[in-house]
């Protein structure tokens, strides 16, 4: 890592070498991460994104999500375009993938009636990738890759306290990156929980299933994909055999003992907020993704393990490892029994496993599911009023705003929160406020606030936000 001439020589308070300084230091590039480095650069502001993989995204390329969606605006609209002008976009619908619409095995498309017209748009995750290194490349951005953030260096700041460092760890050892406003981009509130500010433990209220009526965190889940599947042959065995979900074949690799007790684990009964949904895998569940016969597929952590992966590493190292004993089994199972996997092959598993209920930062402003189903307009809103579909109360679409401060976190003043890491409580960030045009969205709102604080020689907390950007 090259120091910049600001930083030759000197040390944190702690002793750490300083190996980088900044007006603005983000932390993690997925969407949210992403988009505050660049929208922060191109405000002006000179501009640190420290990423632990090889390449922005975070969980739509590095855990291979990909899913496009039409451009929302700024930054997320220019990002769709250039995938799709640099041929990294692939479109799939009833022409070229008939039996899909209303498949058991669908991921997203499962309720829509059998036989019906559908889009399904995704792109290229390491293509994605490769374009977003190169735009951060062109706004002049420096970014840091294979650099895991470990921690915070503080001090007193009025009455609250301000971030001074982040360090990092890379080859070069460990080093501090001094900077003016930070920018929690990590997916998970590391950030949050290093600076020692509030937050809510992942856990939601899944009930617990081992009959100790503990609260377990929404399982998360590891992404693969397979190419070489002809689905025809698979659609015409569901309807010959009327096997829509493979159970038939499940249930005799089952009794053979070719699958283990984890996999196509039954539905856990919930009254809670989601319903059906990720709680339980009781079967084959994927998307099409980059070309004709290849499909991103889900693996979900148990349920009844319970695991914390974004603070406990114990649970994040036996995630890593079971979860691919899972999808060496699964695709085994595949191969040998559903017809159209035969000739099928993993391509690539995921980087990480993705967490879908870690830590939940406490805010000026906690956003709640109320919030949204009232329809509550703020006079910081960070965004006209947007509609989105709630589909765990019967697709219902709520027309709503954000406040500005649900991106201030409470007890730090120069810290900004973006994507799952805004201050929501689980069940709103969770099924709704986590996809990669909102994610993107936040991101950049972050990276202007953190340029207007920059220039106006204020705090994030001190910036008046009275008009929406998008």
């Amino acid at each position: 890592m090259q120091k910049d001439q600001a930083s030759q020589g000197a040390a944190s308070p702690k002793g750490v070498p300083v190996v980088a300084e900044a007006d603005v230091v983000v932390i993690g590039g997925g969407p949210g991460g992403f988009a505050a480095a660049l929208r922060a650069r191109r405000e002006g502001c000179s501009v640190v994104m420290v990423e632990k993989f090889d390449m922005p995204g975070g969980v739509h390329t590095s855990g291979l999500q990909g899913a496009a969606n039409p451009g929302v605006g700024g930054i997320h609209t220019e990002l769709m375009e250039r995938f799709a002008r640099e041929g990294c976009i692939y479109t799939a619908d009833e022409t070229n993938l008939p039996g899909w619409a209303g498949n058991a095995l669908s991921h997203y498309d499962y309720y829509l009636p059998p036989g019906s017209p559908f889009k399904r748009v995704s792109f290229n995750p390491d293509g994605a990738g490769n374009i977003m290194v190169r735009m951060l490349e062109e706004a002049g951005v420096q970014a840091i890759y294979g650099a895991t953030f470990v921690d915070v260096e503080m001090e007193p700041h009025g009455d609250q306290r301000r971030i001074t460092h982040a360090i990092i760890e890379t080859v070069s050892g460990r080093g501090a990156i001094r900077g003016k406003v930070f920018v929690e981009g990590s997916g998970t509130a590391e950030v949050v929980a290093r600076a020692g500010a509030p937050f809510v433990r992942g856990g939601g209220r899944q009930p617990g299933t081992l009959g100790d009526g503990t609260s377990r965190p929404i399982p998360g889940g590891l992404l693969w994909i397979m190419s070489g599947i002809d689905f025809a042959q698979t659609v015409a065995y569901q309807q010959r055999e009327d096997d829509p979900a493979l159970s038939k074949l499940i249930n005799q690799a089952r009794a053979a003992g070719d699958i283990p007790p984890e996999l196509y684990r039954p539905r856990l009964a919930d009254k809670g907020v989601y319903g059906d949904h990720y709680i339980g895998h009781p079967t084959v569940d994927m998307s099409p993704i980059q070309g004709p016969g290849t499909f991103i597929l889900w693996q979900n952590v148990p349920y009844e393990w319970a695991l914390h992966m974004d603070d406990d590493a114990e649970h994040a190292s036996r995630a890593r490892r079971e979860l691919r004993r899972l999808i060496d089994a699964e695709a085994r199972f595949l191969r040998q029994y559903v017809p159209g996997f035969q000739d099928a092959f993993i391509v690539h598993v995921g980087r990480y496993v993705g967490v879908r209920d870690g830590r939940h930062p406490l805010g000026e402003y906690v956003f709640s599911i109320e919030d949204a189903r009232e329809e509550h307009r703020f006079p910081d809103a960070v965004t006209r009023p947007m509609t989105k579909t709630f589909f765990w109360d019967n697709f219902t679409r709520y027309t709503f705003e954000v406040p500005y401060r649900c991106f201030l976190p409470r007890e730090v003043n120069n810290l900004l929160l973006t994507g799952a890491s805004l201050s929501f409580t689980f069940e709103t960030i969770f099924m709704v406020m986590r996809n990669f045009p909102w994610c993107t969205q936040t991101g950049e709102i972050a990276g202007l606030a953190a340029a207007r604080s920059v220039h106006a020689g204020i705090t994030p907390k001190q910036l008046v936000w009275s008009e929406p950007i998008f």
